[in-house]
Parts: C-alpha cells; sequence; structure tokens
C-alpha cells in the first residue's frame, strides 16, 4: 500500500526549533517523488498561542467527513464541544509540544455514513466491500426480520450513535517528515431517542439510561478499532476513542465527554475506560444543587448590580464548565437594546468593575456584550488575573 509523508521545508523546521518567524522559497523545500510515497509540502506555524491549543499544519486539511456534523448532531452547542471536547481530551495523550493537528483524514463521509446507520440496513457499500461499511447501531427488525413497533424500537433499539469525531494528530521525525503519531475517535451519543408512532405525525422522546448507552457504546468503539486496524497504515497508530453524550434538542448548553480510552500501536484491545467529570450549567438556578450555590448567589449579585444601572437591556446568561466538580471557566452572553457608542462604552466600563467584585478570581471568565447590529463589546479575564482585556467594536 501505497505511503504518505509530509516533507517539512528546513527552514520552517529550523523556525520551530528556534521560535523565529518562518521565510520559506521554493529553493528551501524538501520535495521527493516516487512510485513508493506520495509526498506534500508543509509549512508548520512558529507561533503557538498557548500550551493549551495544538500547532496545525499548513496548507489546512478540513475532515473526509466534515460535512456530516451539522446535520448529525442535535444542537450547535453540541457540535462545537463534541470537537472541542475531543480535542481537550487528546493533550492527556498527545502533548500540544510534540504533536501536530489535523482534521481526521482515515473516515471517509462514506464510512462514516454507513457507520451510524443499523446493523441490518445493507447497502451497496456493505456488498462491495464487506462487513467494514455495515451499520453500528442496532438493528430495528425482531429475530424473524419484522420491523419492531416504534414503541419497541425507542426501549429496546434506539439509536445510540450519531456521529463519529476524527482527528488526526501528527509528529515530525528527524529527517523533516511529518507522519501520523495518533487517531482521536469522538463517538457523539444519544441521551434521548426521538421517534414518530406515523409518518408525519408527533414526536415523542424515551430517555435512554446511561448505563444501557455507556454499555452500548463501549461495544461500538471495540467494533470501531477492529475495524481501523485492519487497515495497513492504521495498525502501528495509537487511537484514542472518546464517549460524547448529547444534551436534549432544546439544550442551550451543551453535553459532554463521560469517558474515554487508548488503545496502543499494533494493539485491537480495548482495556481500561478512564472517567471524565465535565458538565455544563446554566447560571443564574432558581434551585441549585450544594455545589453550585456558591456561584449561584455570585451571579445573582452580579446581575442585581447591572439591573440596578442599566435596565433597558433584555438578560444576562452565564454558562459554566465545570472540571471534577471545580468551576473553571465562565462565559456570560448580555444582549442589550442601545446603541450609543458612549452608552456602549459606559454600560463596559461599569460591568467590568461590577464582573471583578462580584465573580471569583481563580477562574477564566469571557462576557460578550451583543446589540441587534452584532457584537458590542467583549471583556476577558484568565482565571487568578486581575486585569481584564475589553474591547469595544467599532
Amino acid at each position: 500500500m501505497m505511503k504518505r509523508f509530509r516533507w517539512l521545508p528546513a527552514i520552517v523546521v529550523g523556525a520551530v526549533l528556534t521560535g523565529c518567524a518562518p521565510s520559506v522559497s521554493p529553493e528551501e523545500e524538501l520535495v521527493q517523488d516516487s512510485e513508493e510515497a506520495a509526498v506534500e509540502t508543509t509549512i508548520i506555524p512558529n507561533i503557538q498561542l498557548s500550551d493549551n491549543y495544538y500547532k496545525t499544519l499548513i496548507p489546512y486539511k478540513e475532515s473526509a467527513s466534515r460535512g456530516l456534523v451539522v446535520s448529525n448532531i442535535y444542537t450547535k452547542y453540541d457540535v462545537k464541544e463534541a470537537e472541542n471536547g475531543l480535542m481537550r481530551i487528546s493533550q492527556k495523550e498527545f502533548d500540544t509540544d510534540n504533536y501536530y493537528f489535523q482534521e481526521g483524514q482515515y473516515l471517509s463521509e462514506r464510512m462514516v455514513q454507513n457507520w451510524l446507520g443499523r446493523s441490518n440496513q445493507t447497502d451497496q457499500a456493505v456488498k462491495e466491500y464487506g462487513e467494514v461499511y455495515r451499520g453500528l447501531n442496532p438493528a430495528d427488525t425482531d429475530a424473524s426480520g419484522n420491523p419492531l413497533p416504534p414503541e419497541v424500537k425507542a426501549v429496546e433499539a434506539p439509536v445510540y450513535l450519531t456521529h463519529i469525531i476524527e482527528q488526526n494528530y501528527l509528529t515530525k521525525s528527524d529527517d523533516n517528515k511529518v507522519t501520523l503519531g495518533g487517531i482521536s475517535i469522538g463517538l457523539a451519543l444519544n441521551s434521548i431517542y426521538y421517534y414518530q408512532k406515523e409518518q408525519y405525525g408527533e414526536y415523542y422522546e424515551e430517555t435512554i439510561p446511561h448505563a444501557k448507552l455507556e454499555e452500548a457504546a463501549k461495544k461500538m468503539a471495540q467494533e470501531i478499532i477492529n475495524r481501523m486496524r485492519q487497515r495497513d497504515e492504521l495498525q502501528n497508530v495509537p487511537i484514542m476513542i472518546g464517549l460524547f453524550k448529547q444534551q436534549a434538542r432544546n439544550s442551550i448548553v451543551p453535553g459532554t465527554y463521560f469517558s474515554y480510552t487508548k488503545v496502543e500501536a499494533g494493539s485491537d484491545k480495548i482495556g481500561e475506560w478512564k472517567p471524565i467529570n465535565e458538565k455544563y450549567v446554566t447560571l443564574p438556578m432558581s434551585s441549585p444543587d450544594d455545589i453550585y450555590r456558591e456561584i449561584n448567589t455570585q451571579f445573582q449579585n452580579f446581575k442585581q448590580d447591572i439591573d440596578k444601572y442599566f435596565s433597558n437591556f433584555t438578560s444576562v446568561v452565564g454558562e459554566g464548565f465545570y472540571q471534577e466538580n471545580n468551576l473553571t471557566k465562565l462565559d456570560i452572553d448580555i444582549p442589550i437594546q442601545f446603541y450609543g457608542t458612549a452608552e456602549v462604552i459606559g454600560f463596559t466600563q461599569y460591568l467590568t468593575g461590577v464582573m471583578l467584585q462580584h465573580l471569583p478570581n481563580n477562574i477564566q471568565i469571557n462576557v460578550s456584550i451583543t446589540s441587534a447590529n452584532g457584537p458590542e463589546a467583549l471583556i476577558q479575564k484568565e482565571a487568578n488575573e486581575d486585569e481584564p482585556f475589553v474591547h469595544i467594536y467599532e
């Protein structure tokens, strides 16, 4: 099978190591063409925003199944978190100093579409290429091949798997080649199964018990590993798989990953699954649990001080992100109804002071002020920093 490598211009490699700005010319690029290797020229940016971000190869390559994510995942919040959360978990196994990010290039759109189908749905791809293209979700027929009634299917054979995200992590060798160093796979899973009893009829919903969902997901993860290992180019690559639980269709906060595992290079056996304790919450809450009570009170005091000064805006809504039961980030959206520049500046100045007074200092805070005209102002404060960044859009 043809091997694929990406060669780095020598001067770019030097820039990565020394921190200098790259300057690349065609004469300085290393290019090799042969029957055994397909070669591409690649640039690695010399600037890394922080240790929380991977450097991304240029030219940027989109995922082979990129177009499926919006149609397969219910909310825009889940779309974003399914991808960002997988990248965050990947840092546990593929560190940002030694690995470079690339969208998935190995699972084609057709393959992902087939895997999301039911196991009894046989199309041309299964007939042509075999079981590697068969659907991973349970069959919606009984032992005799008769279709299950919708109510029975919702309980006994719901669609568990709704999307598959692939991310590639590449490493640089001493001879200026970039090769695949690891793959991360995210399995987006239904927490609720939506169904109709008749065509064009009313939608019903059935909550999927978490234990049942987790059991089915882990079986599908093992099957995915088995199929990926059948490909020569993926036999000796570490593969990480994360399990992402979507929220309901009308949710305004995203779901989260709840478990992950890593299969070492050359192995096709999944061993230990590691739990992930992350959660998004909406603020303010009417009756918060004990773990959220303090931040809820602080957020309500923050909101009340804004109400005292400016009354002509619609709402203040916060989204808190918890990791291991600790609040690490708070995003706040404030839509306003006034438009004057002086008024926006005055409101932003006041808001910044109120934020520093009432909200915790040890978390990252992002405040977005918008109007019908679009973004008006942005306030950002890193954890344990006293001076926020404030920007007024012109």
